[in-house]
């Protein structure tokens, strides 16, 4: 896997330069007037010289407000100089009989630990190639006055020869720590980032416990009211039936507080198996009948039975806020889809709305994320309040009472809560929640698609 490279700051890149400036200037010194080696001095501080300009200038620049972020490109070309730069310094003084020739190391050392691949592959051939002319080519180490060093040639090879190694296998360990370091970094940081959304959802959860406690005394209140409104109210007038409908929504919250407050137990019809497409007209049903067109579609493989699935908790609310989140926004239809192959179960939701906004894309599922107008939420209340009222009055049609815990119609506000509960409630079960623009099929090129990809055995119920 390609590792990804970042690079040091201009600042550290200048601070090294320097120690290396110095160490240099210190080394070429001592030799020449302490030592009284016959060496090229002009040429050799002319060399570090050099190296002292470039550093002022990318001092100067630095101060000047220039970027100092890891630059992978930056990096690789100072490191570059630096090879050439100590490479002819060497080249001065002795080439490969220069015990300093090891300094070529770091720099490959650095590029391994701080670029890519082929950014720090290029800059060790630089410095096999330096390597090379260097035992090939240099002036003769300088000595004492009046003695002469001459090394063979064998030892000038087991010089190049070491110096290859240490290049090779130095720069090569430095790679592979950084890279377990990086990776260690990056499973650090998914890790907080998946403690983070279980922390929130955890006192979502404790705000949810403490709002129903909260809620059971007003709605002893409206009760009450609404029992004294139908008792003076004529029979079968407009407040009577008001009175009913108030009466009925309260004991449908009663009965939804009741039920959050419960603990599943083993052998519930919630944790049963079911047909896929069962499943999928389960989370479907509350929504029809709101002047929308909703459509299941199930595909599996060519001649063999569609998967039955677990019924799990987490499942019907995720997929339920999914389909209530494209029935908030769809123009006229919303469809849900479920792929089955041989290794993976997969269950789409597309509306064709205006699609996912492009500054809400990237934060999508984080807490309190929205593209829900204020206006559009207050609209909607009154088809809400509408909706309520036709619901409460069906059995008088004939028509069936809708389950308590099923929403009456599309909820067009809220605060940006139910992507996120619905995607960290579906990845506890095993799937991976991913987004997009447009269904997949070429009669639907816009609006909102949200995939949900299970493999089989995450969510498929064992036949044997």
């Amino acid at each position: 896997m390609p590792r990804r490279g970042r690079g040091l700051s201009l600042s550290t890149l200048i601070v090294l330069r320097w120690l290396a400036i110095l160490g240099q200037t210190a080394t070429i010194l001592t030799a020449y007037f302490a030592l009284h080696f016959p060496l090229p001095l002009w040429a050799c501080l002319a060399v570090i010289g050099a190296s002292a300009a470039l550093n002022l200038a990318a001092t100067l620049r630095q101060r000047q407000g220039g970027a100092n972020l890891p630059d992978g490109r930056q990096t690789g070309v100072q490191l570059g100089f630096d090879i050439v730069q100590l490479s002819t310094l060497l080249a001065l003084t002795g080439g490969l009989t220069n015990p300093f020739c090891l300094l070529l190391v770091a720099p490959v050392t650095i590029a391994a630990a701080a670029l890519p691949a082929r950014a720090a592959s290029v800059l060790a051939l630089l410095a096999l190639t330096a390597t090379m002319v260097l035992f090939f080519w240099s002036m003769p180490l300088p000595w004492r006055l009046g003695e002469h060093l001459e090394l063979p040639v064998l030892y000038r090879f087991g010089m190049a020869l070491a110096l290859v190694t240490g290049v090779v296998f130095t720069a090569g360990y430095a790679w592979r720590v950084a890279a377990d370091a990086e990776k260690l970094e990056l499973a650090l940081a998914t890790t907080q980032d998946v403690l983070q959304r279980e922390q929130r959802l955890a006192a979502l959860g404790g705000l949810a416990a403490a709002a129903a406690h909260e809620l059971g005394t007003p709605l002893a209140t409206i009760q009450v009211v609404a029992k004294e409104l139908l008792r003076e109210s004529p029979r079968g007038g407009p407040a009577a039936e008001d009175a009913e409908l108030i009466l009925q929504q309260a004991d449908r919250c009663r009965e939804i507080l009741k039920r959050l407050s419960q603990q599943p137990e083993e052998g519930d019809d919630l944790y049963a198996d079911v047909g896929l497409k069962q499943l999928l007209e389960e989370v479907i049903e509350p929504h029809r009948g709101f002047d929308l067109a909703f459509e299941v579609v199930v595909r599996g493989p060519p001649g063999q039975p569609l998967p039955r699935v677990r019924r799990l908790p987490e499942v019907i609310h995720g997929l339920s806020t999914l389909v209530e989140n494209a029935a908030d926004f769809a123009a006229a239809r919303v469809r849900a889809q479920a792929t089955v192959d041989a290794g993976w179960i997969e269950i789409e939701v597309i509306d064709d709305g205006p699609g996912f906004a492009s500054e809400i894309l990237p934060r999508l599922g984080e807490p309190y994320v929205t593209s829900r107008p204020q206006a559009k939420a207050r609209r909607a209340l009154a088809a809400q309040l509408a909706a309520a009222t036709q619901a409460a009055r069906a059995p008088k049609k004939g028509r069936k009472p809708p389950d308590p815990l099923t929403p009456i119609a599309p909820s067009q506000g809220g605060m940006g809560l139910g992507f996120f509960i619905a995607r960290t409630l579906l990845e506890r079960t095993g799937g991976k929640v991913t987004v997009g623009s447009g269904g997949r099929e070429t009669d639907q090129p816009k609006g909102a698609r949200v995939s949900v990809r299970w493999p089989r055995q995450a969510l498929e119920v064992s036949q044997g």
